[in-house]
């Protein structure tokens, strides 16, 4: 059997199936697909008081960083967009131009 990698937001969420909801841990595992021993694994480090907040701060922070990140890159691209616009208006037919005036 190949040995899967998951993320820690997965296991902490299977872990809180099990403590939080109630539901067994063969049922949980079972309905997630992993091995029944690598929740009783997960449980035994995500389950102590604190990890899972610690977790959860990691995944806060993270997300903060992202939204200023998307935030800033919008700025961007609304300033290039704006930028654009005044190099591609229209140009001012001027009665010079026209064919037949000479």
């Amino acid at each position: 059997m190949s040995s899967m990698r998951y993320a820690d937001a997965f296991k902490v969420e299977a872990v809180r199936q099990v403590i939080d909801r109630g539901f067994k841990v063969a049922e949980v595992a079972e309905r997630l697909g992993v091995a029944t021993h690598s929740l009783y694994a997960w449980l035994r480090k995500f389950g102590k008081p604190g990890v899972v907040q610690r977790v959860e701060l990691e995944q806060s922070v993270e997300v903060r960083r992202l939204k200023a990140e998307l935030r800033r890159v919008t700025e961007e691209c609304d300033i290039l967009k704006k930028d654009v616009r005044g190099r591609c208006a229209r140009p001012v037919f001027q009665a010079s131009h026209r064919l037949g005036d000479a």
